[in-house]
């Protein structure tokens, strides 16, 4: 994990947001929420860039990153960006990209993949920087920054670039995955007479509550599968049932192909 988990006074940056989507939404909230932001220091922006932020977030789809760059370095141009940090969520898109994008402006750039959970402050996040040696002491200083921000909405994770389009297959897109595995679990709930509203939340606090257990305990999953599973038992059937249905091939399989689609995004 990074080593931005401590305190931090960020009442003094202005934070931009390029794009307006979910992801946006997600990290604007969450830091809103968390208490790392006030609302006066969060900028949304379409096809524009706020020439006042110190850290812009770049939240759009990456085939129309060049439209959106041109853009941006339209409304920039003329503006001192040596200490700015352009923090990129686009999926595949490379730190040596962007620099070509956005060559013109001098800006300094973090690649990151986080994910839709920032809204409420459990999100995971991958990063990596791509500073250059002689890049000013403001720039690191507005690193921290965004480590900070980042841990703050859950956990974040510094690593090498070259891991990132690999990992972007649990943490960018594992939500939706887990989001139909409790959409499918409340489904079962319901084939058994469970109120369709109470099936949901009970499937959705499971799914927390084992989460939580493997985070806190440090314990092994497979450890706490069998902690579940007594001998002869109502559970152990029914993870012979998830065998036999393939349900870790079919998840490993979901994270290499998304993965797989990250690297021909760049």
């Amino acid at each position: 994990m990074s080593s931005g988990t401590g305190s931090r006074d960020l009442s003094a940056l202005t934070v931009g947001f390029i794009g307006a989507g979910n992801m946006a939404f997600a990290i604007g909230s969450g830091l809103i929420k968390q208490g790392v932001l006030k609302a006066n220091q969060r900028h949304y922006g379409q096809f524009r860039g706020d020439p006042e932020a110190d850290i812009i977030f770049l939240c759009v789809k990456p085939h129309i990153l060049p439209v959106f760059a041109k853009s941006i370095e339209g409304k920039l141009a003329g503006v001192d960006c040596s200490e700015k940090v352009l923090v990129s969520v686009l999926a595949g898109v490379k730190l040596d990209r962007l620099k070509s994008e956005f060559a013109s402006l001098g800006i300094n750039h973090v690649r990151t993949m986080p994910n839709t959970p920032m809204q409420v402050g459990a999100g995971c996040t991958i990063y990596s920087e791509g500073f250059e040696v002689d890049c000013p002491k403001t720039v690191r200083d507005r690193y921290e920054d965004i480590k900070f921000m980042l841990n703050q909405l859950g956990l974040a994770y510094e690593v090498r670039e070259d891991q990132i389009n690999g990992i972007t297959g649990l943490t960018g897109c594992g939500p939706a995955y887990v989001y139909q595995i409790i959409e499918a679990l409340a489904d079962g709930a319901v084939k058994q007479g469970a109120a369709r509203d109470q099936a949901i939340r009970m499937a959705a606090q499971t799914v927390m509550g084992a989460a939580k257990t493997v985070l806190e305990t440090g314990k092994h999953p497979a450890v706490l599968k069998d902690e579940v599973c007594s001998p002869g038992g109502a559970t152990i059937h029914g993870v012979h049932e998830l065998e036999k249905g393939g349900l870790r091939a079919t998840l490993m399989n979901a994270v290499e192909k998304s993965a797989n689609r990250a690297k021909e995004l760049q």
